[in-house]
């Protein structure tokens, strides 16, 4: 019974090859020769589709089983403050926008107090909500969308005793606002740039260009080489 149903699974999907074959045929256009595809029987046309360039990311290797449990913990606490990085740099590129269009600095100063009030009144409940490494890991992903620190953004928005203030706060509760985000010389920000990059490929995450310059396939070959272990020491993966 399996052989004679494997049998007529094949005739059924040899007829149907044929019944769709594609066929390559130009048209001249005004100027371009273009390709098209037509099946048989289908009277649609159809222009040849250009995919995207994919790349495909190898698996991650760790030195023991407590830092793969650390990359996981990191990546849930990554997705869980993306989106506000990822808003706040839209905030922050709408603020400049609209300021550039205003003429007088009184102007500017009234505009900025609004901008002000609604991010404080948007983010500050969501914002109380977040752990200190999780805290510290959106500061640095502010500063990998706006590129700038949080605590530049600060300042800038308000007086400099403001982002003093500020700045004094946050390390009572060990963040800091000046820390900048550097995947190439850190590792745990190496490991937030790796996970971003595919969630962004899987469609769990939205992406957002950064605005300073991440190189992301040589600081894979960078820690990857670096954590090159000998043939008789055990290692862990990723699971993707």
């Amino acid at each position: 019974m399996k052989i004679s149903a494997c049998f007529c699974l094949f005739v059924v999907l040899s007829i149907s090859a044929q019944d769709y074959k594609y066929k390559k045929i130009s048209i001249d256009s005004v100027q371009v020769q273009r390709e098209y595809m037509i099946m048989d029987q289908d009277s649609t046309w159809v222009t040849e589709v250009e995919l995207d360039e994919v790349i495909i990311l190898p698996k991650l290797r760790f030195e023991s089983r407590d830092d793969f449990r650390s990359y996981l913990i990191l990546k849930r606490k990554t997705k869980k403050v993306w989106p506000y990085a990822k808003l706040a740099s839209e905030r922050f590129e709408t603020l400049n926008q609209r300021l550039e269009n205003i003429e007088s600095e009184r102007g500017k100063h009234k505009y900025t107090k609004i901008i002000q009030r609604y991010v404080e009144e948007e983010f500050t409940e969501e914002l109380k909500k977040l752990t200190k490494t999780e805290g510290q890991i959106l500061v640095k992903l502010i500063h990998r969308q706006t590129g700038e620190t949080t605590f530049d953004l600060v300042k800038d928005l308000r007086s400099g005793w403001r982002a003093f203030w500020y700045n004094t706060t946050a390390n009572f509760f060990n963040i800091s606002l000046k820390e900048e985000y550097n995947p190439s010389a850190v590792k745990e920000d190496f490991y937030v740039e790796d996970i971003l990059q595919r969630e962004f490929q899987s469609g769990s995450l939205e992406s957002q260009a950064p605005k300073i310059d991440i190189k992301f396939m040589e600081l894979l070959n960078k820690w990857q080489k670096d954590s090159v272990q000998p043939p008789s020491a055990r290692s862990y993966y990723t699971r993707y």
